[in-house]
């Protein structure tokens, strides 16, 4: 059983500088030309080259508060060492400015974050994944202050774990096993003792999921397909797999979650009837609002004639790369992580293959030279408005065109 933080070292409400930091916040993040996209309808149009700029992007509120969190502990702890336990969010240029401000952001092997530098006297700030149960407990006991920036999304999906794992469900986890918020997740089902996880990446890992509940393989095939980290130690099919609860990392394509949910219901019901399947399986739509919005407003702007998709953001953020995926299924796309990935003089972008996501390639001349083009352009909830601008920016110059807001 988890007892509850020290109040005295414990803060998840910020310091009360949020007037302090302002100023600050707006210098680092925000957008003159993405303020103007807002005025005239998420629409610029320069010469015969369209730009459309889909109705939700950028920062959401969980991240804008994690960063503020940042800046609000640096000046509330001004001679104070901070460190940050792995990235704040999933954005190269918001986590190199934190470093600029001297937070010291740990990284971890293997999964596993090395403490042994932290003190008592230090401050650390939990990034809006979370942390794990086992990584808060590690920090409780070097007594440092701990500024909790996690996302209230991801603690709402901590709940739904939480009371799986309390009535006796496996927590069946839509998501990416090495994903920090995903690791914090499946750690939730230790939190009233020994609780089980498994973790599916897509539809064909659920699938085998559902064709061991069916009869179909056996337990040890099913084992051999998931990575060691995907389950929970001691995990056994035969006997967790008996009662299952449903949840997802925040950030995944919402359709295929929920289709997730609903094919492994229905094998439960197929292999045991309706009446088992209705009290021993749970599912819960917990992807993040602001995850919706950004997917809902990529599928409208989709229904725009477009020549083709720039999706900014982390090559790591996963709401990022469900967008890219999203747009690549309609339309030629192009997810960048930086604004230097596109480069006017040479004519060149940088970009993460949405289909592969591993597989990084630059291409020369993916603009038409001349003639109409129309761009859609989104973003991740991890990426600042400056540098949405910026890549607006670049784009133009790509054609010899500049606009000022």
């Amino acid at each position: 059983m988890v007892s509850p933080p020290d109040p005295s070292t414990y803060f998840r409400k910020g310091f009360g500088l949020k007037s302090e930091v302002q100023e600050d916040l707006s210098v680092d993040y925000n957008g003159m030309l993405v303020d103007h996209l807002r005025a005239e309808d998420y629409r610029l149009q320069v010469d015969d080259v369209t730009i459309l700029l889909a109705r939700e992007f950028g920062f959401c509120y969980g991240v804008e508060r994690a960063v503020e969190y940042a800046y609000q502990a640096r000046r509330k702890f001004p001679d104070r060492r901070l460190f940050l336990v792995g990235e704040i969010i999933h954005n190269p240029h918001v986590n190199a400015r934190l470093r600029d401000m001297g937070i010291e952001i740990l990284h971890a092997d293997h999964g596993a974050f090395d403490f042994s530098a932290v003190r008592p006297e230090d401050v650390v700030i939990l990034p809006a994944f979370g942390v794990t149960i086992g990584d808060f407990e590690r920090l409780r006991a070097i007594g440092c202050v701990l500024v909790d920036t996690t996302c209230g999304s991801v603690l709402n999906v901590w709940k739904r774990v939480e009371a799986y794992a309390r009535d006796g469900f496996t927590a069946l986890i839509h998501g990416k096993y090495a994903h920090e918020e995903t690791r914090a997740t499946a750690s939730q089902v230790e939190k009233h003792g020994v609780g089980h996880h498994l973790v599916v990446r897509d539809m064909g890992e659920a699938r085998l999921v559902c064709d061991f509940i069916e009869g179909r393989v056996s337990g040890e095939t099913l084992l051999e397909a998931f990575a060691p980290h995907a389950v929970s130690a001691g995990f056994d099919p035969a006997l967790h797999l008996q009662r299952v609860g449903v949840a997802n990392q925040t950030t995944m394509l919402a359709k295929e979650s929920l289709a997730i949910g609903e094919e492994v219901g229905a094998a439960m019901a197929r292999a045991h009837g309706d009446a088992f399947r209705a009290e021993n399986f749970r599912t819960f739509d917990t992807i993040c609002s602001a995850t919706q919005e950004r997917q809902d407003a990529v599928r409208d702007l989709l229904a725009e004639p477009l020549d083709m998709m720039i999706v900014i953001g982390g090559f790591n953020s996963s709401n990022t790369i469900s967008l890219a995926m999203l747009c690549a299924e309609q339309v030629p796309s192009y997810h960048v992580e930086e604004t230097e990935a596109i480069d006017p003089d040479e004519g060149t972008i940088h970009f993460r293959l949405p289909q592969k996501q591993h597989v990084e390639e630059t291409r020369r001349g993916w603009m038409n030279p001349i003639g109409p083009v129309r761009v859609g352009i989104t973003a991740g909830a991890s990426t600042p408005n400056n540098k949405i601008g910026e890549v607006v920016s670049r784009i133009l110059a790509t054609r010899g065109l500049t606009f000022t807001p």
